[in-house]
């Protein structure tokens, strides 16, 4: 009895220690408010949202490189992005008016879910502004001019000019693009290492460097201009976009298809690629034609539409811009120079998911169940023509070909022409840009290239002989003999073209190029070229 009598006097001691604590409690929250312990915890408060709200953006740069399959996840992460920017803003804020009423009675619990009601209140006003530009035409895809967007923090200008292919040049932070001037302006402080000699350097975005004064001529300069922030030069931003930019020119050669191809397509998957579809090009020396040609391989390549660079009025703000695409040979890519290791089958097979392509590899046919291996004529008319091709292609349906032949006009709908080269087997061609085509060919098919006559194996091989292997592509020549050329029928064959073709190089491309390319054509001899074609024929059947 005395140990239950002890243990009952003991609780009500230890009710009165637990009142007397709470009555301490109103005492606790005077001492705080009159000390500097709330701004402490506002302070913390704020640095745990910044802090996910950093995360949430490393989170976000990392899905944004991602494929473009990943777009709706891309988005989600975006439109957290914009929930936790506009709560961190209104916590603070509410931190303030706390603060400030410290003399009053404390906020309520129901002062936090009027921050979160109105932070998604923020964010619906944020989506119908937004809306009622987009309705006006001011406002693309790509563009965050009314998100609540942590400002750039560090700028970084990096440029090679090593490469004899091309200049290229990476800005990040604060560049602002004013196409219409041709000018990328990089602000950061004025004390920068980074900063060139004299503010300003400048690139001809397009990938033939070496011929300096022939086709880099043809292409408008960029420069790109180092500004202090507090300078009044760049001018302030009237767009702003939340990915990066790259900057290139159709121009040069671009009307060429091989020089579409190695100089402007091949170069600018290699550089735009990887933001899986979430990149603004630009482009100087606009070629409307071109553009339209390109049209299912641009749209692949990014999700918004192309700007017209020099006709661009707008001062584009842009987190990260390129000046300039990465080029390393004629139609190729070499994987340990690309900045993601990209090699020329990445390149072949995002040509078959831009245009639907069917056919990844070129299986055998079987003979015995009556397949015929599909062998493509690329037909030239006003050069290096072959005079007898009807012939060629009788030899060639003889031996067991289905044979396709493909003109001028044909080659003129890139999309409709590259699902006729996918499902071809074997490709033949004199030289020249119709064999570009190949990069639509499936894996293990064979290219027969035609050299013509006049020591022009350099510039075969270099042109479409090398880059085959990239491809997976097989590689068979038929060299041209001073028999097989009409050249015969216009020089003596003791002629210098038949006797000493190099010293004709040696007298310039000019020289070269109206005699041994524009100068010729073909009439090759049935019977090697039979032979030839029987050998291939071996290769892409079986019986």
């Amino acid at each position: 009895m005395k140990a239950r009598r002890n243990e009952g006097s003991k609780k009500p001691r230890c009710g009165g220690a637990a009142a007397a604590a709470w009555l301490l409690v109103p005492l606790f929250v005077l001492v705080v408010l009159k000390t500097d312990s709330l701004p402490e915890l506002t302070r913390l408060r704020e640095t745990i949202v910044t802090q996910v709200s950093v995360e949430t953006l490393r989170e976000h740069e990392l899905r944004s490189k991602v494929s473009s399959s990943a777009l709706e996840s891309e988005a989600i992460v975006q439109q957290q992005q914009k929930l936790l920017e506009v709560a961190k803003l209104k916590a603070v804020n509410g931190a303030q008016k706390t603060t400030d009423s410290v003399a009053g009675a404390p906020p309520s619990p129901a002062s936090s879910d009027a921050i979160a009601s109105d932070g998604v209140e923020g964010v619906k006003d944020l989506r119908q502004e937004k809306e009622t530009l987009a309705m006006k035409g001011e406002v693309d895809g790509s563009l965050r001019s009314l998100d609540v967007v942590a400002a750039p923090t560090m700028t970084k200008l990096s440029c090679n000019f090593s490469s004899e292919r091309m200049n290229v040049c990476a800005m990040e932070g604060d560049v602002r693009v004013h196409g219409k001037v041709a000018s990328v302006y990089v602000v950061g402080p004025s004390d920068d290492s980074q900063r060139p000699a004299n503010g300003t350097v400048t690139i001809r975005p397009y990938s033939r460097k070496w011929e300096e004064t022939s086709t880099m001529q043809m292409v408008r300069e960029v420069a790109i201009r180092w500004s202090a922030k507090d300078d009044t030069g760049p001018p302030q931003c009237t767009v702003t976009h939340d990915v990066p930019a790259v900057v290139f020119s159709t121009g040069g050669y671009a009307y060429n298809f091989f020089h579409t191809m190695t100089d402007i397509v091949i170069p600018l998957f290699n550089t735009a690629r990887e933001y899986g579809g979430r990149v603004q090009l630009l482009v100087t020396d606009h070629d409307r034609t071109l553009i339209f040609k390109l049209r299912h391989f641009l749209a692949a390549l990014s999700v918004f539409p192309v700007i017209d660079f020099d006709a661009d009025d707008a001062v584009r703000c842009f987190p990260l811009v390129r000046v300039g695409i990465e080029s390393h040979k004629e139609l190729g890519i070499i994987p340990a120079l690309s900045r993601k290791g990209y090699t020329m089958m990445d390149f072949q097979a995002f040509l078959r998911s831009a245009y639907s392509l069917k056919r990844a590899w070129a299986p055998p046919a079987n003979r015995t169940s009556g397949q015929r291996p599909r062998l493509l004529m690329m037909q030239r008319r006003k050069s290096r023509a072959l005079t007898n091709e009807a012939d060629a292609l009788v030899a060639a349906r003889e031996i067991g070909f289905e044979v396709v032949v493909a003109g001028p006009d044909v080659v003129k709908n890139m999309a409709k022409f590259a699902e006729v080269v996918n499902s071809c087997d074997v490709m033949v061609g004199v030289h020249g840009a119709g064999l570009t085509n190949l990069v639509f060919l499936p894996r293990s098919a064979t290219v027969v290239q035609i050299v013509p006559w006049g020591e022009m194996k350099w510039a075969c091989w270099s042109a479409f002989r090398d880059p085959t292997p990239d491809m997976g592509l097989r590689y068979v020549e038929y060299e041209v003999t001073a028999e097989e050329t009409t050249l015969k029928d216009k020089y003596p064959r003791d002629h210098a073209v038949f006797t000493d073709p190099l010293s004709i190089h040696n007298e310039g491309f000019t020289k070269m190029w109206s005699i041994f390319l524009e100068g010729q054509n073909v009439t090759i001899d049935i019977n090697r070229f039979t032979g030839v074609m029987r050998q291939i024929y071996q290769f892409v059947s079986i019986s």
